[in-house]
């Protein structure tokens, strides 16, 4: 008896630059330049007059970072287990953080999932975890008060009520299990020696030389030339443009240079006022907090970054310690650091929600807290503000603080500003700033973002008033971080390339572009898929590319005319993407948020190799992991 085939994969769209059904790769003639920034940037052509424009195949508009969800569960009805759950508990959803994807809107609907009860219970989820090691595999009794029991007083402050936890039938004679050991102090500050002959503090301008987190080189203090906004106002992020002077450099051994696609790390520092409103909350006395001691530690790298594991002994100041060295806001609260907290909680009912948390029966309200809204440190003390742990301990628990990472958005080797005769060389990053809800009601910025924006506000400051940015003489620490990063490490010279990139992730590829501008074989193609949300108020780097934009430019607007995001025109230049996949050194770039963008773009690459190549969904997905372990398919995603 004769065996149907399968009916064929038809995910993409049949239109003029996308032909489904047809699997040999052939360059693109006609390019469509109505809602997307394209680049056919041919090096011998590029500012020929020529120029050809085709509809586009209409796309239907998605939701913006919809998580593919769908599935992921069989049998498992989410939204019927998120609205019980809220019956249940009576009260209305916390956010969370959208860099968290969970199969549950909270603990309840975990142990839902996890259990073997009739409404419940899936062994297609065997673990969920919220990444603070507190995965639940137990279901917690709840203990019957007595009588004689003392209810626990909640801390009355905004800080505690924004943490939004549920304790439970929790008082103060509940005994509580497996609470985590108080963690060992590591870190001990001494008075200095009468003999001993301190350094300068220089908290606010640059790091400690023995923050190093470029071994064995010292952090480079770059000269700011200049800095700009690149989006207009109303827009949904601000993105910054930085000019930094690099020109005195130093050289380091191997001849490395800043190359297109690398990043530099920047140095940023906690925010002075958050830093003196953590002292503040320690009762650290301000005579003190400037004051040089001898820092000991007795194991591990910090406060060094990359540095060796080993015992340590310097001179520092507490300032320095906690502007350069521990990481007070970007991390979500671990049980250590509760713990510790609770050691030190003078009031009785502080200290047992603390230790609560801690334990195995705060297990879900811990997950809770971690898994929601960002929590900082001065948020923890303001809203346990009995807790007074002592500052070497407390710097023992903390994370270490990391150098944020940021692409070049040019070609350095081409980058340089006249001063006069000299030639000062500068290299050019793009920064979007970060935001989320701080607890006092205002924006809480990202450490790295947050600080180059005040940074780029003093210049704006200076230009209003008619003076000079370059004699505020303001600089950033940096280093020359990753110039060996995947980006960097695949790009080449030869060979067609296909650079799809949202919001800031787009900048690195101006620098590709203004790379391959200095090759002369016709062969060198770039096309480049940009997605903003309204080009009119955040599309970035427009008229700065080196090319006739006119000519080689259009956007995907996801606010704007079509609505339309970048992955469903991946899938409209099907074409395009099968025939930069398949040619000699061809090389596909993408970079961005991974959530959303990421995940939506890598979806419609797999359509398009279904449809063009005939494979199945299996197949598809072993060609991009083939073509990735190959150099040729490349994504930088945050």
């Amino acid at each position: 008896m004769h065996k149907s085939s399968p009916p064929q994969h038809h995910c993409i769209p049949d239109g003029d630059t996308s032909h489904p059904d047809n699997p040999i790769p052939e360059e693109p003639v006609d390019l469509p330049k109505e809602g997307l920034r394209v680049f056919g940037l041919d090096v011998s052509s590029a500012y020929s007059n020529d120029s050809s424009t085709s509809p586009e195949t209409a796309s239907p508009k998605t939701p913006e970072t919809d998580p593919h969800l769908e599935g992921a569960v069989e049998g498992l009805d989410l939204n019927d287990a998120i609205s019980k759950s809220s019956d249940l508990n009576g009260t209305t959803e916390r956010r969370r953080r959208a860099s968290t994807i969970l199969l549950s809107q909270n603990s309840h609907d975990v142990r839902k999932i996890l259990s073997d009860t009739p409404e419940g219970g899936t062994k297609l989820v065997e673990k969920a975890c919220c990444g603070g090691g507190c995965c639940l595999t137990d279901l917690i009794v709840k203990s019957t008060p007595i009588d004689s029991s003392t209810p626990i007083i909640e801390p009355d402050n905004e800080a505690f009520r924004s943490l939004m936890l549920k304790l439970g039938p929790l008082h103060l004679e509940t005994k509580l299990e497996n609470v985590v050991p108080l963690p060992p102090q590591t870190v001990f500050l001494d008075s200095i020696s009468s003999n001993a002959h301190p350094p300068q503090p220089r908290s606010d301008l640059h790091p400690p030389s023995f923050v190093t987190p470029h071994p064995p080189y010292d952090v480079y203090s770059a000269k700011v030339h200049h800095a700009r906004e690149l989006t207009k106002s109303g827009a949904e992020k601000r993105t910054y443009h930085f000019d930094l002077d690099v020109t005195d450099y130093p050289a380091e051994s191997g001849d490395v240079d800043f190359v297109v696609g690398g990043a530099i790390g920047i140095c940023a520092p906690n925010d002075e006022g958050l830093v003196n409103d953590i002292f503040t909350q320690l009762s650290i006395p301000s005579f003190t907090r400037d004051k040089v001691v001898t820092l000991r530690t007795t194991s591990g790298r910090w406060p060094t970054i990359w540095g060796e594991e080993e015992s340590r002994e310097l001179m520092t100041t507490r300032r320095e310690l906690l502007t350069w060295c521990s990481d007070v806001q970007s991390y979500p609260p671990t049980k250590p650091l509760l713990r510790l907290l609770g050691e030190y909680a003078s009031d009785i009912h502080e200290q047992k929600i603390l230790f609560y948390l801690s334990s195995a029966q705060g297990q879900p309200a811990f997950c809770e807290l971690r898994t929601g809204p960002h929590i900082t440190l001065a948020q923890l003390l303001s809203a346990f503000p009995s807790s007074k742990p002592p500052l070497p301990h407390l710097l023992s628990v903390l994370n270490t603080l990391m150098p944020r990472f940021y692409s070049l958005s040019h070609d350095p080797s081409i980058s340089c500003q006249r001063d006069g005769t000299q030639c000062r060389r500068l290299i050019e990053i793009a920064v979007t700033v970060h935001e989320s809800p701080n607890w006092r009601g205002g924006p809480r910025l990202g450490l790295g973002s947050g600080y180059l924006e005040r940074v780029a506000q003093r210049i704006q400051s200076a230009e209003k008033d008619g003076k000079d940015p370059l004699a505020l003489n303001l600089r950033v620490p940096m280093f020359r971080g990753l110039m060996a990063n995947p980006l960097a490490r695949e790009f080449v010279s030869d060979g067609p390339m296909l650079l799809i990139g949202a919001g800031v992730g787009i900048a690195p590829f101006r620098g590709f572009v203004q790379k391959r501008l200095k090759s002369a074989n016709c062969a060198n193609k770039v096309w480049v898929l940009q997605g903003v949300r309204d080009s009119l108020l955040d599309e970035l780097y427009s008229g700065e590319w080196g090319v006739e934009e006119s000519k080689v430019k259009k956007v995907v607007q996801s606010r704007k005319a079509e609505g339309r995001y970048v992955q469903e025109e991946v899938r409209n230049q099907a074409d395009l993407v099968w025939f930069v996949i398949n040619a000699l050194d061809g090389r596909v770039f993408v970079c961005g948020s991974s959530k959303g963008m990421g995940e939506g773009v890598e979806s419609a690459l797999v359509d398009v190799v279904m449809d063009k190549g005939g494979l199945s969904r299996e197949e598809a997905e072993v060609f991009w992991k083939r073509k990735k372990e190959g150099g040729q398919y490349i994504a930088e995603l945050w």
